[in-house]
């Protein structure tokens, strides 16, 4: 967990992210090994990640405001749409189960994975100029709701979007950290609130936010957040992009062979559900067929037939 908080800091800074592509899966795995509540644990670590986040984004943009890289002007702008983005994904949290949202989690790493290892920042541009309007609010509520949802801080998503708009890769980092701290703090505070009473948390949970977890790595992060921002501007990082990329796809693979064992360890518990259903269908139609031929209900432990399950082979028919 520790570890984790090193690695989130220091790819917060670096990268513009909040760290949750790191911390979700360590608190997943962390949480499973311990026994966890398969239906709540997703729920726990992508909640504990929010709060998580809030420290390591502020970190990373205080870092990159020294280097004046930040654009609070696109912060500003964005951030209505970017925190009903957020409550729109807590409203799909609340409503989706732990194995779908693991599956979500897991679809959403993957493809940001692929853009990191073979997507070049700049490579395509649409405008020279960030979008306004209609655009700006469907794109900022998309960034707000699916970051919220997966417990990041949504700086990959953003940082595409703005070097798509012509923003350059070390100023669409800088403004990207803002971002998350904007999309953890509705973020962190909902999943706190739609978590009240659920059961089978792990200790020290308030909600969906595990105090214990959100501590420790948190302690972590503010230490190496400022250190990969410092880093940021006086390398290229497209190396270490490559790095983190194989980290993100070997989490999926691991999270993917996670949830088919989990689904083939399953009872088949629809079927088992028919069966006894169909059972129990064919006991009552035996009854009450007994009673209208015979005019008295069967006797306890009486079979349709006139025999106790005991007494197999003895002539005791209806027609007598």
């Amino acid at each position: 967990m520790l570890a984790a908080g090193l690695f989130a800091g220091f790819a917060a800074g670096i990268f513009g992210i909040g760290g949750g592509f790191v911390v979700v899966p360590a608190l997943y795995a962390i949480f499973t090994v311990l026994g966890g509540d398969p239906s709540v644990t997703t729920h726990v670590a992508i909640g504990t990640s929010l709060g998580t986040i809030i420290v390591t984004s502020l970190r990373s943009v205080q870092a990159h405001a020294k280097r004046g890289a930040v654009d609070f002007e696109v912060l500003k702008t964005w951030a209505p749409w970017i925190v009903l983005g957020v409550l729109l994904g807590l409203v799909l949290a609340k409503s989706v189960d732990g194995k779908s949202l693991t599956l979500i989690f897991a679809i959403g790493v993957f493809i940001m994975g692929l853009y990191m290892m073979f997507g070049r920042a700049g490579a395509l541009k649409v405008s020279d100029t960030m979008p306004t309007g209609w655009l700006r609010a469907a794109l900022a509520t998309f960034v707000g709701s699916f970051a919220s949802l997966m417990g990041i801080g949504g700086g990959t998503f953003a940082i595409l979007v703005m070097t798509l708009f012509g923003k350059p890769i070390h100023q669409a980092i800088a403004t990207a950290a803002g971002f998350g701290f904007i999309i953890a703090i509705p973020g962190a505070i909902g999943f706190m609130i739609i978590g009240q009473g659920v059961e089978g948390l792990p200790p020290g949970s308030v909600g969906y936010v595990n105090i214990i977890g959100l501590v420790a790595i948190t302690a972590m992060t503010a230490l190496t957040a400022p250190a990969g921002a410092f880093v940021a501007h006086k390398m290229n990082p497209a190396l270490l992009k490559r790095v983190f990329a194989t980290y993100l796809l070997f989490t999926t693979a691991v999270m993917f062979i996670d949830a088919y064992n989990a689904r083939m360890a399953e009872p088949q518990a629809p079927y088992l559900a028919e069966a006894a259903t169909l059972d129990h269908f064919e006991s009552a139609v035996s009854e009450r067929n007994y009673t209208a031929l015979s005019g008295a209900p069967p006797e306890e432990g009486l079979s349709y037939y006139g025999q106790t399950p005991s007494s197999h082979g003895e002539s005791d028919s209806l027609e007598q």
